[in-house]
């Protein structure tokens, strides 16, 4: 390159230099725009290990929270019969402190089966804390283990301890606003985490009387002996005072739960049933046309969501899932009563635990 062509290359970057500058940070200040606006579209979603002493071996953890940045997109729970949830994977907590909700699933559930819910709460600015209990989960569901309660309770406690002390995560909660939500066989552990104790003798008579209700039907399956199981344990107290309120959504064995221990509980409490009066099985039906144990509390709360019914609280399941589930003799945990919009109960479902939470939460 002659000297005269290098000094006309270089007039015109002197020229030009001010415009492509611009240009070159209008791109950047677009691109992070549009990475914060992606951002906040998708929570964070990430696994955790829970160290438990009381059991054998880790219990798997997850975390839902409000994303800070992007990181690329993960289908959470997505599975043959069940859709996925799309997330940010590994994302930075976005700046703030937010309340706290400790996720319990159901017998042979799993905390990733209810990604409809802890999305859309981390959306909303609360942070969940989901885990799988041994024993229980999808893929080792056994009765027996199912059986022994003390030790979903205690994984709510080892959860806890797991989370706040957890460098990332810890400094983002409010710790005055930590709240429960159990549902079915979650729902027991939730209850007595809340301060209630269970009587496991109710509860066998209650299976001699009704043999043919679904819960009484599962541990049936698998030999329960409730005569022989540990009564003290079960009967054991397992409060946890970090807890602010809990929710319990269709609870499983509640008319176990003495009632001394029921009268003793002054934290909030929002009971949700899903179905109608004359759907609802007893075991579930903490209503007016069932125990009633929701006005046996102070200052609880019930909400009843109908037409649905007991899967409905599970994920939008797939096109042909039903079928699916039909031919491996599986529970029709896809299909609904008629005129149920399983879309819609998620989104009731949302709204009530969103305003008991944020409510709960507000100065007073």
């Amino acid at each position: 390159m002659t000297l005269f062509a290098l000094q006309t290359v270089l007039n015109t970057w002197r020229r030009l230099k001010p415009g492509i500058l611009c240009a070159s940070l209008s791109i950047a200040a677009l691109a992070q725009f549009y990475s914060h606006a992606r951002a906040g579209e998708l929570p964070g979603y990430d696994r955790i290990d829970i160290h438990a002493k009381h059991r054998s071996t880790l219990v798997a953890g997850s975390v839902w929270y409000p994303a800070g940045s992007q990181t690329y997109h993960s289908l959470v729970g997505d599975n043959p019969v069940f859709q996925g949830t799309r997330a940010m994977l590994g994302a930075t907590v976005k700046d703030g402190k937010y309340p706290l909700l400790v996720l319990s699933h159901g017998s042979g559930g799993n905390m990733d089966g209810l990604s409809w819910l802890s999305s859309e709460l981390a959306k909303s600015g609360i942070m969940v804390l989901g885990m799988n209990h041994p024993g229980s989960t999808s893929n080792d569901s056994s009765p027996r283990r199912s059986a022994q309660f003390w030790d979903r309770a205690q994984d709510t406690g080892a959860a806890l301890d797991e989370i706040l002390a957890d460098p990332v995560y810890g400094p983002h909660i409010d710790r005055d606003r930590i709240y429960m939500l159990g549902f079915s066989l979650g729902g027991v552990n939730t209850l007595q985490n809340i301060g209630m104790r269970a009587d496991i003798h109710l509860y066998e008579k209650f299976c001699t009387q009704q043999p043919q209700s679904p819960g009484c039907v599962f541990f049936a399956k698998g030999g329960v002996d409730w005569k022989a199981v540990d009564a003290e344990r079960i009967g054991a107290s397992y409060e946890e005072p970090r807890l602010a309120g809990a929710i319990a959504v269709d609870p499983g064995m509640h008319f176990a739960m003495t009632p001394e221990s029921v009268a003793a509980v002054k934290k909030p409490v929002l009971f949700i049933n899903l179905g109608s009066d004359d759907t609802l099985w007893d075991e579930i039906n903490v209503g007016p046309t069932g125990s009633n144990l929701a006005a046996h509390l102070a200052g609880a709360e019930y909400v009843q969501i109908a037409p649905a019914d007991h899967f409905t609280f599970l994920g939008l399941c797939k096109e042909n899932a039903a079928q699916l589930l039909k031919e491996e003799n599986d529970d029709p945990v896809c299909t609904d009563p008629k005129g149920a919009d399983r879309a819609d109960i998620h989104r009731r479902v949302i709204d009530a635990v969103t305003q008991f939470i944020k409510k709960e939460g507000a100065p007073t």
